[in-house]
């Protein structure tokens, strides 16, 4: 395991440019954390975004404390490698819905009707968009 103080590397972008589903905790919440697998996006200044819904309680909760983590990790039938992002966390009113539709095409075949009705259904109500600003990041690889 190697940690680097607070930036992404090429390798770690590449990595987490794949679709693959982070799990976020927040603080601020019950004890132990409860992590919840999420949609994310690595940006090319070293952040990482994913979007919610403005009234959802990870947002509750980071509003009153703004530390937050993402690990990702290598799907089965892979060597092993797993990364997490840990850092203060902004709740951001705007590029929510461009970010949810970048994810969808991402992770989901919008040409499935089912696929693009749920799209549909998420860009009709309210977003926000969370950016985790990297302090500390741990990686692994086998």
């Amino acid at each position: 395991m190697s940690t680097d103080a607070s930036s992404l590397t090429t390798q770690d972008l590449e990595f987490l440019r794949r679709p693959l589903h982070g799990f976020l905790s927040v603080a601020g919440g019950p004890l132990p954390p409860q992590p919840r697998p999420v949609w994310f996006e690595a940006t090319d200044e070293g952040t990482i975004q994913l979007f919610t819904a403005p009234d959802s309680v990870k947002v509750r909760r980071l509003r009153r404390d703004p530390r937050a983590s993402i690990v990702v990790a290598a799907p089965v039938g892979e060597r092993e490698r797993w990364l997490s992002v840990a850092g203060r966390t902004t709740v951001e009113p705007e590029g929510a819905h461009d970010l949810c539709a970048r994810l969808a095409a991402r992770y989901w075949d919008l040409e499935d009707p089912v696929r693009a009705a749920d799209l549909a259904a998420i860009m009709a109500a309210d977003q926000v968009r969370l950016v985790i600003h990297p302090e500390t990041v741990r990686r692994y690889r086998y």
